[in-house]
């Protein structure tokens, strides 16, 4: 409850009217998308229909979409898209308050427990998640995070609930934000191999999203995004940059030119250097402070042959990411430095925590308020240019980026040529059916982005359309016809989604077992 309630300030500018700008000003028409394709009965939601510039890409076959469907869940209660991503990225800070707390408890006791977790709220680096970068993935895989390793302790400490908790856990963090996952992958390799039931239980859970997206991310653009403005030799930390760098609002930029801020905190630094003092009375204290040492040294350029020598760190882009582990190690440690002086455990936590609600509670501020409305974010016009323009690396490989407004899907359907009418239109996220009553030869334009999955019949058989541009057009002689486009699933996708639901009746029957 303590956690709960000082939280506040970190989420207060939250409740304030309208929204604030941040890097990736995609965040309430991705929710609003969401919310779209699981009315029209999409589940797994995996295309949605008016971003990609009105076209319509598969992003929540690539893009975690955890955050999303929590959102969307919301929107169902009788929230607006703005007021639920609002909701959602709330959620995303209090659960790791909460989680963190969960986690040090079972090290630290209860005050150490709750000095961990409020360090892990406010740490600098989920300010700028929140009101700099806007970046809700990774702000819910940080909030997943603690309970990976409280799974893990659980496990080691032969309690069977770990597999449950550390399964779900990591499962959470995979469907939050594939790089956090990526990351973490290393600390924790050897815990699953060790026990193979937590990363059975893991990776089914979420196989329904990471498998189709590693076996299908070459047929979209999203492979552009690496190297050019987001190559990781541009963006290495420099080491004072750590302890102290300009809080700013704008982006990363190759050496010095950052306009954010990349600092983990003073008081977690100082933390981590007692941590190293008091490391012979709190040998557990020793996972942190190695930890802490790892995640900080790979931010910087003391570590480009690490980057060089494992190609797929190439997709972290950023090497300050791993400041999400260095600020949760170093979290970790403040619940153990608070309760290392048994006599003086209040006192001592009260000075850390009332100096950490001092010195960080301002960053947790937006830069200004533009008081949008959640009907404007949604707007037509909104998503189908704006906001497509910032995030449309999902979009097929091959299809042509418009570069104007001309070139929007402003309508899903047109007749390109011929004489005929589009009757009983009935026009889904991932199925359009309609009626065409064609008096001459037609051709009709659907404004899809091609992408495998979509199948076309007509008049119930099963037809090959011509992609033209990377769009679908149908052709007809005279005649009358019921089409139907929808998007299906691939192999992939089909055996993706059976190991997850196999994985959900194994977890089931775990769970049930737990409880006999």
């Amino acid at each position: 409850m303590i956690v709960l309630v000082l939280s506040f300030w970190a989420v207060r500018p939250l409740f304030h009217s309208g929204f604030f700008p941040v890097h990736d000003d995609t965040q309430v028409a991705r929710v609003q998308q969401m919310t779209q394709a699981l009315a029209d009965g999409q589940f797994p939601v995996r295309w949605v229909a008016d971003l990609g510039y009105g076209f319509g890409y598969p992003i929540f076959n690539f893009y975690a979409p955890l955050a999303y469907y929590v959102g969307t869940l919301f929107t169902f209660l009788g929230f607006t898209a703005l007021a639920a991503t609002k909701i959602m990225i709330a959620l995303g800070i209090v659960l790791a308050g909460i989680f963190m707390y969960f986690l040090a408890r079972e090290f630290w006791g209860q005050t150490g427990g709750v000095i961990a977790g409020l360090f892990y709220v406010y740490a600098p680096y989920h300010a700028v998640d929140i009101y700099v970068r806007g970046t809700v993935g990774e702000l819910w895989a940080m909030a997943f995070l603690p309970l990976v390793f409280f799974g893990l302790w659980r496990i080691f400490q032969k309690e069977k609930t770990g597999v449950i908790i550390g399964g779900l856990g990591f499962a959470a963090v995979i469907l939050s934000h594939n790089l956090t996952a990526l990351m973490v992958l290393p600390f924790i390799l050897p815990f699953m191999i060790r026990y193979p039931r937590f990363a059975f239980l893991a990776l089914g859970l979420s196989a329904f999203y990471w498998l189709p997206a590693l076996a299908e991310m070459n047929l979209t653009k999203v492979l552009g995004q690496i190297g050019g403005g987001a190559d990781f030799r541009d963006h290495f930390v420099y080491w004072d940059q750590l302890w102290a760098s300009p809080w700013g609002f704008g982006g990363s930029a190759p050496g010095r030119l950052d306009g954010m801020s990349f600092m983990v905190g003073k008081l977690h630094f100082l933390v981590i250097f007692i941590s190293l003092f008091l490391v012979t009375r709190k040998k557990l204290l020793i996972f942190p402070l190695i930890a802490f040492g790892l995640a900080v040294f790979l931010t910087t350029q003391s570590s480009e042959l690490i980057w060089k020598a494992i190609p797929p760190l190439a997709f972290v882009q950023y090497p300050w990411r791993f400041l999400v582990l260095a600020v949760f190690a170093a979290s970790f440690a403040a619940g153990g430095i608070a309760t290392a002086f048994k006599k003086f455990t209040l006192p001592v936590s009260g000075v850390l925590l009332f100096t950490l609600l001092i010195l960080n509670t301002k960053y947790f501020q937006p830069q200004s308020f533009n008081g949008l409305t959640s009907a404007e974010y949604t707007a037509e016009e909104k998503i189908k240019w704006e906001t497509s323009r910032i995030s449309d690396e999902y979009l097929p490989k091959d299809f042509p980026t418009p570069t104007s407004r001309d070139d929007v899907a402003w309508e899903k359907l047109a007749i390109l040529s011929g004489q005929a009418s589009l009757n009983h239109l009935n026009l889904r996220s991932h199925q359009y059916n309609f009626d065409l009553s064609a008096q001459t030869p037609t051709e009709v334009l659907i404004n899809v982005a091609y992408f495998p999955g979509w199948k076309v019949w007509v008049n119930g058989n099963e037809t090959d359309p011509a992609i033209v541009d990377g769009k679908i057009r149908l052709s007809f002689v005279p005649g009358d016809y019921q089409v139907v486009l929808k998007f299906t699933n691939t192999s992939i996708r089909t055996l993706a989604n059976l190991i997850s639901l196999i994985s959900i009746l194994v977890l089931l029957k775990y769970t049930c077992g737990q409880r006999d």
